[in-house]
């Protein structure tokens, strides 16, 4: 159960003691000695009937005893005058509702809590490392292995941004559309890595998406309005996660999208998307929603063979004149190849200016799919070189050793 509770309450218990205490530093520290206080006595003297209420009532205690420790107790106690309405409906809650229940009620303190991790003073890497932390609770181990990052490295960076946000206003900022469109960004930063892993070993690290998708459901539920673009992102995340267990083979290689066993899908996972979507699908089109709608085709095909490619060039088009960005013309270049054939590929590929393997190593399959294979050898050669990820370099190894053995692959503009 305390597992549970960490990866459920931890945001909802921490925006409480921040709004309370108004006090970051304190309000974490506190609801961690809580948490360890529950693993010490919870296995000894039982669990209690409401877990959260335990856990904040923990963390309060240790928080005045800190408060007093430093003697500065008095002067803070300004800051422990909040409104009353919420500590009294704070304590309402986590003593009479049921663990997991009642998310409304603290649905204020929750939105202040994601927005203020959302700060425009940090970095957009810090404040998904500081969100992480903070609002879904991950710990800095976890973190730094799902960014790849040494502990300390990791711990100097939540650090700095702990600082960054000292004396930070606790409430709704007026720029409440900007602040969250941050939140979308690092949320989608964060599962971006767990899909195109720069290095390392893992073809993906679906524990870092499935965090990500995590972050966007609480940002869904604290909202005081329904967002489309949120729910866009929503679906567009749980469409590209459904195909987790088959980008990955048997002996562990990385497997593309036309080559992948869809019966793997997680039907479940793509009903939920595009039930979101259906009532978004006449929307005025904006980044997040055509991206979902491109993997809804995906989805929808019975194979790579039936997808509707055309359509897809179109959705990208649509993309194009609103974030015109090289990603983004990599993968409409990757779409038309498979829609008009890989000379049209390669002449879209040609306004593409992209650093690293991934333009290479699209290039490589197209020139392989056109029947010229010495370039494609040098493509191949060029994007192996340049590539970091041992699944990716593994695949692209093979490819260029299959040339003139095996008929030219089909592409995955979702890869790339």
């Amino acid at each position: 159960m305390l597992e549970t509770l960490l990866r459920e309450e931890w945001g909802r218990l921490l925006a409480l003691l921040v709004a309370q205490f108004r006090r970051l530093d304190l309000a974490e520290d506190g609801l961690a000695d809580a948490f360890e206080a529950a693993a010490r006595h919870w296995p000894v003297d039982g669990e209690p009937d409401n877990g959260p209420a335990w856990l904040l009532t923990t963390a309060r205690r240790r928080i005045v005893d800190r408060m007093r420790s430093e003697e500065v107790l008095a002067r803070k106690m300004p800051l422990l005058a909040v409104d009353a309405a919420v500590t009294q409906e704070a304590q309402r809650v986590m003593a009479t509702v049921p663990f997991g229940a009642g998310v409304e009620a603290t649905t204020d303190e929750r939105l202040r809590l994601v927005l203020l991790c959302a700060h425009p003073t940090l970095s957009r890497e810090a404040a998904a490392a500081l969100t992480l932390r903070l609002v879904l609770g991950v710990s800095t181990e976890d973190i730094r292995r799902l960014f790849l990052q040494s502990k300390a490295t990791m711990a100097a960076r939540l650090t700095r941004a702990r600082k960054r946000l000292a004396g930070a206003s606790f409430e709704v900022p007026a720029d409440l559309a900007d602040r969250v469109g941050i939140v979308a960004e690092v949320a989608y930063l964060a599962f971006t890595a767990g899909y195109a892993p720069g290095t390392g070993p893992d073809v993906v690290r679906s524990d870092l998406a499935g965090e990500a998708i995590r972050l966007v459901r609480v940002l869904r539920s604290v909202l005081p309005e329904p967002d489309p673009e949120i729910d866009a992102l929503l679906a567009l995340m749980l469409l590209q996660h459904s195909r987790r267990a088959a980008r990955i083979g048997p002996d562990g290689a990385l497997v593309l999208l036309p080559d992948q066993d869809r019966t793997r899908w997680r039907a479940d996972e793509i009903a939920e998307a595009l039930a979101i979507l259906t009532p978004l699908a006449d929307a005025v089109p904006a980044p997040y929603l055509l991206q979902a709608l491109i993997a809804a085709e995906h989805a929808l095909a019975p194979s790579s063979e039936t997808t509707a490619w055309k359509r897809i060039v179109e959705r990208y088009d649509e993309l194009l004149a609103l974030q015109d960005t090289p990603v983004v013309r990599l993968n409409r270049a990757v779409a038309v190849a498979e829609a008009n054939g890989a000379e049209a590929g390669l002449e879209a590929l040609d306004s593409v200016a992209l650093a690293g393997h991934r333009l290479p190593a699209v290039r490589a399959q197209l020139l392989e799919r056109s029947g010229r294979h010495d370039d494609a050898i040098e493509a191949y050669a060029e994007a192996i070189a340049l590539c970091t990820h041992g699944p990716e370099r593994a695949d692209l190894t093979r490819r260029q050793r299959a040339l003139g053995g095996f008929p030219p692959q089909s592409l995955d503009e979702n890869t790339f």
